[in-house]
């Protein structure tokens, strides 16, 4: 049998296919490919056909897909993540969020419950609201969080807490009852430059709003192009690591193009550790 990542990448692909959220079109143009990019819809192509891509008359709209794939990434990882408890033990919920931002959903946990009373104070200023615009928003696609430990989970192999001291540690249910933020997951089905600089937006507000320790700050895409990608990926000081939807197929698919400069972005960003399969994920997130 295959091991529980290997199959839950398997079943990650397939729901792409049967949703439709990967398809391509009758003149075979795939759902996340730019059809006015000669490489990225050669690559897109590429992968379709290994992933088993049905042809169907009109891809899905854009929000419909978006919305499709971030659900598919939110399966993903709560059929893996959870099951690494031998290397990050913790009462874990994976929660798409991203369907409801009416609802400052972030601000529900620590360490950002501060957060509330920011959002409080903008929404009954309309004055506020207008000179802040939504710089200081954190709309989160996917949350991983982690439930605070009550006193006898944490004593189970020794007494290691009492009731005088770690009075103020988030991790102890008898000090805070609110789950804590361990991952912030954001979900891009395809790459345009706006798109890689709201993802970077968000990293650095969750950076520079928090009163604790910053999560895990990644970005999920399928975005075919290693030109766009290395739009989002290069760099570092905000998103921890770029994962792609399907790297193993994206290197077949680039080499098959022949464009050397394809070849060598792709190769930077994956030697350079700024570009990751959606495999490596689960694992990452138990570090």
């Amino acid at each position: 049998m295959a091991a529980v990542l290997t199959e839950a990448r398997r079943r990650f692909h397939q729901d792409l296919v049967e949703k439709h959220t990967l398809a391509l079109s009758p003149d075979h143009v795939a759902s996340n490919a730019d059809r006015c990019n000669k490489t990225s819809a050669a690559i897109a192509l590429e992968i379709a056909k290994d992933l088993a891509a049905s042809t169907i008359p009109k891809k899905l709209a854009g929000q419909r897909a978006g919305r499709q794939f971030e659900q598919a990434v939110a399966r993903f990882l709560e059929q893996t993540f959870p099951s690494f408890r031998s290397l990050r033990p913790g009462n874990w919920t994976v929660s798409n969020v991203g369907g409801s931002r009416s609802g400052y959903h972030i601000a529900k946990y620590e360490p950002y419950t501060h957060l509330a009373a920011r959002a409080r104070l903008v929404k009954e200023d309309r004055a506020l609201a207008a000179a802040l615009g939504n710089s200081y928003q954190i709309s989160p696609d996917i949350v991983v969080v982690r439930s605070p430990e009550p006193d006898e989970a944490i004593n189970c192999e020794a007494e290691l807490v009492d009731a005088d001291y770690g009075r103020h540690a988030v991790i102890r249910r008898a000090n805070q009852d609110r789950p804590i933020v361990h991952a912030i997951v954001s979900c891009k089905w395809t790459l345009r430059s706006d798109r890689a600089q709201s993802a970077r937006t968000e990293a650095l507000n969750l950076i520079r709003d928090r009163k604790g320790r910053t999560p895990h700050t990644v970005v999920v895409t399928g975005d075919p192009a290693p030109s766009r990608l290395a739009s989002l990926a290069l760099g570092t000081g905000d998103i921890d690591t770029v994962y792609h939807f399907a790297l193993t197929e994206l290197i077949k698919a680039v080499d098959k193009t022949e464009n050397d400069e394809a070849i060598s972005m792709l190769d930077s960003l994956v030697q350079g550790k700024r570009l990751r399969d959606i495999a490596d994920l689960p694992l990452d997130l138990a570090v």
